[in-house]
């Protein structure tokens, strides 16, 4: 098979038949979309070559700069196409949470501008955010840069419901799946293909995955994350359910090892949802079903994602201090704190306050006299056991209050006799009208 141009290898990518002695499904007929075979790696090869191509000339002919508000895919994907066209790519977030992906964007010629932004993803209806501010400024009309804007840009979904949803189709020999499961980033995957597969049969039903509160799975938004999205529409899903990074890695180990997909956490987090939310209703058919899910990208780029949640994998020793070790009774038995509760604590007893949010974030806007460790760093110190002295009371914060509670739990396990969490993070804080102050 000839091409002129790699972007003319995006798309068309296989339909893969999960075998049923792995998943176990007795009546249903599960296959994986494999758009990790796109060229550059990713599902979203498919939406940054939708979305970059009408600008490209104007672009090309003035000398822009490519500018994506993403931290992953997007970025990588972007990055490339803006390199074959001899223009300047900027990736701009308020956080690289995958070395590797980071690495690889500089690799490619990327520039990385990490704007402070109070909540781990881009929330368009926070004005005072910076990160929203840069966004809205990019928005603007005769701006220099090309901005491809995935997550309002209806490009990104028209990307799936015109080549994604229809190969689907091509492939099933013209019949919709009864189900379609996808994980939800920007939305425009689900979306898109959601819209072509009810276009053909409106019985379809989408099931959207999202992340837990507490978790990071790359590429996923949580339930709170989610609705910040322009291109998100929860009339667009049957049902939506939450998967843990534990869920995704224990996914994504089983298509490595059983399947022969070499698919990341995310497709990981796809196939356990999957499998999860259809193995109660496999006994209750009579006629065969047909399900599909996607596999969005490749697991080389999460090595350090699984070593750092899983060590054993890798042949390291387990870790024991770590929250992936909690359980919920343990969380839910942390001490939470509300901001008021907080400030009278803060006065009369003058705990350590430790912000866990990024260094840009924390910049942006902090509780005065707290300390910023970033929770990955954090995660990394208490691995060598507490790292405060017992005498000394511990207030942590996080952005939403989710992380905070996790840790708090952790330390209080650990054997801290006075750890707390506050109560709906930063965020929290801020919209009580307490002070904060910035660097």
């Amino acid at each position: 098979m000839r091409y002129d141009s790699i972007t003319d290898a995006i798309g068309n990518t296989p339909l893969v038949r999960i075998d049923p002695a792995v998943h176990g499904l007795r009546h249903i007929d599960l296959y994986a979309k494999l758009e990790m075979l796109n060229p550059f790696g990713s599902v979203k090869d498919r939406a940054a070559w939708h979305m970059a191509r009408p600008g490209l000339p104007g672009a090309v002919e003035r000398d822009a700069t490519l500018v994506e508000l993403s931290s992953g895919n997007t970025a990588k994907a972007l990055a490339v196409i803006a390199g074959m066209h001899g223009l300047s790519f900027k990736s701009v977030t308020n956080r690289m949470r995958v070395p590797e992906i980071k690495e690889l964007l500089l690799l490619l010629g990327a520039r990385i501008e990490e704007l402070p932004g109070r909540t781990e993803c881009l929330d368009p209806t926070d004005t005072e955010d910076p990160l929203t501010l840069f966004h809205q400024e990019l928005a603007r009309p005769g701006g220099t840069s090309l901005h491809t804007d995935q997550y309002f840009n209806a490009r990104n979904t028209e990307a799936h419901a015109t080549g994604t949803g229809p190969e689907i189709l091509a492939d099933l020999d013209g019949r919709a799946p009864d189900w379609f499961i996808a994980c939800v980033g920007t939305a425009g995957s689900s979306t898109g293909v959601a819209r072509a597969l009810r276009a053909h049969d409106p019985a379809v039903r989408v099931i959207g995955l999202v992340g837990q509160k507490s978790d990071f799975i790359p590429g996923i938004r949580t339930l709170d994350e989610v609705h910040e999205v322009g291109l998100f529409d929860p009339a667009t899903y049957d049902a939506i359910e939450a998967v843990s990074a534990d869920e995704a890695i224990d996914g994504m180990l089983t298509l490595n090892r059983r399947c022969g997909l070499l698919a990341g956490p995310t497709g990981g987090a796809a196939y356990h949802g999957t499998v999860r939310h259809l193995r109660p209703l496999d006994d209750g058919l009579t006629e065969r079903a047909t399900a599909v899910f996607i596999v969005c990208d490749r697991v080389e780029s999460y090595l350090s994602y699984v070593r750092d949640r899983r060590p054993e994998l890798l042949g390291r020793p387990p870790v024991t201090n770590s929250v992936a070790t909690l359980t919920d009774a343990e969380v839910s038995a942390a001490t939470v704190i509300e901001v008021a509760d907080a400030q009278k604590w803060l006065a009369a007893e003058r705990p350590l306050v430790v912000d866990l949010r990024g260094p840009f974030a924390y910049a942006a806007l902090h509780i005065d006299g707290s300390i910023n460790i970033v929770d990955e760093l954090f995660d990394e110190l208490v691995r060598g056991g507490l790292p405060f002295s017992t005498r000394q009371p511990v207030l942590l914060a996080c952005p939403v209050g989710e992380k905070s509670r996790s840790y708090a739990a952790l330390l209080t396990r650990m054997g801290h006799p006075d750890v707390r969490s506050l109560a709906g993070g930063i965020i929290a804080w801020r919209d009580a009208g307490a002070p904060l102050v910035r660097d």
